[in-house]
This record gives C-alpha cells, sequence and structure tokens, in this order.
C-alpha cells in the first residue's frame, strides 16, 4: 500500500525565515514582533525524496515563513535516523542515557513550539520510521509510572501536535473499515494526552496516487498551507499574550 508517490515539477525555493536579528517597527517600548521567536518543528517520514509527503512538508513551511515564524524540517530517511529503541534507552534500564541522535532530535523539539509530523499510512499505520521516532525522540525517557501519573513530557507540555498523512485509499475507505477512527484514537489522541500538548490536529489527504490531477494536488497542498496558517495564528496568541504578561510586571 506504498502507493503515495506522486513526482513533483521543478523544483522547491528555499522557504525564506526570519532571524532574531531583523528589526520589528512600531509597538510599545520595549516590545518586540512575538512571531519571529516561534519554531515549527516538521518531522517528515517517507523514503522517497520526490514523494508527495514532502510537497506537504515543503508547502506547510512555506506557509508557515509567511506568517512571519520560523520552521525546522527533519527528514527522517534522509538524515538516517534509526528508529531502533536501544536497551540503554529505556527508563527502567539500569545504565539508562540517550543515545547522542537522540539527543540531537530533542534540541529541535525543546526549541519548537510546535510538532508536526508528516508520513503515510501503510497497512492502516504509520511507517515504522516514525512510530521509531515517538519511541525515541518523544517518549524519551518518559516511565510507565509517570504516565499513570499523568506526568507529560517535559520538552512536550503544552506544545501544539501536528499530523498530515497521506493514503492511497479514500477517506470513506479508511473510515468504513474503523481505521480513521483507531489512528485518531490508538496514536493522535493517545499521544496528545500521555505526552502533555496541548492539542493534536489532523489533515489528511486520501486518494494520493500517481498520477495525481494538477487540480488536486494543488487543493492537498492549500489545506496544508491552511492548516500552518491556523497553528500560527494559535502560537501568535500564546506568544502574544505571554509578550504583554512580560510587559506588565
Amino acid at each position: 500500500m506504498q502507493d503515495d508517490l506522486v513526482d513533483r515539477k521543478g523544483t522547491q525555493p528555499e522557504a525564506p525565515t526570519r532571524t532574531a536579528a531583523e528589526p520589528v517597527e512600531g509597538g510599545l517600548a520595549g516590545k518586540t514582533d512575538p512571531d519571529r521567536d516561534i519554531q515549527h518543528l516538521i518531522v517528515v517520514g517517507h523514503p522517497s525524496a520526490d514523494s508527495f509527503c514532502h510537497s506537504i512538508a515543503h508547502a506547510y513551511a512555506t506557509a508557515v515563513a509567511e506568517c512571519g515564524q520560523r520552521s525546522v524540517t527533519r527528514d527522517l530517511y534522509a538524515i538516517g535516523f534509526d528508529p531502533l529503541l536501544k536497551a540503554e534507552e529505556r527508563p527502567d534500564a539500569a545504565e539508562f542515557h540517550l543515545s547522542p541522535d537522540v539527543e540531537t532530535e530533542l534540541s529541535f523539539v525543546r526549541a519548537s513550539r510546535s510538532i508536526t509530523l508528516v508520513y503515510p499510512i501503510w497497512f492502516g499505520m504509520p511507517p515504522a520510521i516514525i512510530k521509531g521516532y515517538v519511541d525515541r525522540v518523544l517518549g524519551a525517557g518518559l516511565s510507565i509510572k509517570a504516565v499513570h501519573g499523568n506526568k507529560p513530557q517535559e520538552a512536550l507540555s503544552g506544545k501544539q501536535f501536528v499530523l498530515l498523512t497521506t493514503s492511497g485509499a479514500s477517506m470513506p475507505w479508511l473510515a468504513e473499515r474503523g481505521l480513521w477512527y483507531s489512528l485518531r484514537e490508538a496514536f493522535d489522541y493517545y499521544l496528545e494526552g500521555t505526552l502533555g500538548f496541548a492539542s493534536s490536529e489532523h489533515e489528511h489527504f486520501g486518494s494520493i496516487v500517481s498520477p495525481l490531477s494538477p487540480a488536486y494536488a494543488a487543493e492537498c497542498l492549500t489545506r496544508a498551507e491552511e492548516r500552518a496558517r491556523m497553528i500560527c495564528s494559535v502560537l501568535h496568541n500564546i506568544a502574544h499574550r505571554e509578550q504583554m504578561a512580560r510587559l506588565r510586571r
């Protein structure tokens, strides 16, 4: 069911970013643009660099940049991410410690206010590399005791959780067989509650098969952009409230 591979035409320009050094005009004395320090982490889990998942990730990142916020994309296959959880990475291990590659990925997680996973649905489930990313990175060091005690993952607590997924099957087909409900309950909502995300938003793109009509491809990419703008708006409002609270001190 690995049938969401769709060729792209042309090259993708690098999405512009704003740096902390850029001046911001107007506003109260000492007030800066709250958007410039907001970072989105986009994690892609598809082995083909020309997949539609990559097109979706790019569209999402471009919309984030247009909103004046920043994004970092981690292409798990491109960086050679190892999805296999190591014995010493389990929180109950006698010699518990996180591997250097996990620490690297966690640095991006900690620096971001939104975590977006982009991946295909294969055989009714996320790819193994995405599950491995959850096991090793998002769930790093989180013990069953912490889960039972409703203790959130510190690096993720209060952050936005976004899932952008594709499938060769249509959404009605997934829904009729109970797969959509199962995915939302067993993956999205479970991770939202267990890891301490503020919310989980899932945008699914069904019937992604080659050849894909240009009109439908454009529609899907527009939906990805709209989802990005919605998340940017949420994060902007949160950052603005935080900024106003600091100014009142």
